[in-house]
């Protein structure tokens, strides 16, 4: 392979990498976006009591947390929530999707 050659090859996978990289943001860009839109929704529907509920339950159960906030923003897309919801509502919400904990006998014999 002549140096010609070899400086081609570099040059395209150069341009590869770099058509990768703007991919990459441009994904990532998209990603904050739709967070954003989430959030924005989110604040809306939620009172702040309830929102600092959320965000105390994400620091233990955050797999919960998105959950609720997907069943919450799916029910506000198909129109099913009309007015905010309060902390009250939140607890209800959190009750039916939390699993019950299961109570561990241990019996000595």
């Amino acid at each position: 392979m002549s140096e010609d050659e070899l400086e081609l090859i570099r040059q395209k996978r150069l341009q590869e990498l770099q058509a990768l990289q703007a991919q990459r943001v441009a994904q990532e860009e998209q990603a904050r976006q739709v967070e954003t839109q989430r959030q924005l929704v989110l604040r809306q529907i939620l009172t702040p009591e309830a929102r600092e509920r959320l965000a105390n339950l994400r620091m233990a159960r955050p797999d919960i947390v998105a959950a609720v906030e997907d069943q919450l923003l799916m029910l506000v897309q198909s129109g099913r929530i009309t007015q905010v919801i309060d902390d009250a509502a939140l607890r209800q919400v959190l009750r039916r999707i939390v699993p019950r904990k299961r109570e561990i006998k241990i019996e000595r014999r």
